[in-house]
């Protein structure tokens, strides 16, 4: 994450935190359909929510558009918190 390879995208409604170099929020219902999805349909994308369920939905939505390197952070932002790790400032 920290060297750019990836498209960290947070995907939780409401907004309730995001982990640090998060390039793009795009709610889980309506990710399908926004323009800021990578064109490349092998980009390789990280989903995150708060605990993981919003961040299942939209894989199986990007899966659906073609994408083929998708991956999810289990457990989501609250497993990030309890293995010890910060939120992007201002959370």
């Amino acid at each position: 994450m920290a060297v750019g390879q990836a498209v960290l995208i947070n995907v939780h409604v409401p907004d309730e935190g995001a982990l640090p170099n998060t390039k793009l929020r795009l709610p889980f219902d309506t990710i399908a359909s926004n323009p800021s999805l990578p064109r490349n349909k092998s980009a390789l994308i990280l989903l995150y929510c708060r605990s993981g369920h919003m961040s299942a939905i939209a894989n199986k939505s990007l899966k659906q558009l073609g994408y083929t390197q998708i991956y999810e952070l289990k457990g989501g932002f609250e497993a990030w918190k309890a293995a010890g790790y910060a939120l992007a400032p201002g959370r």
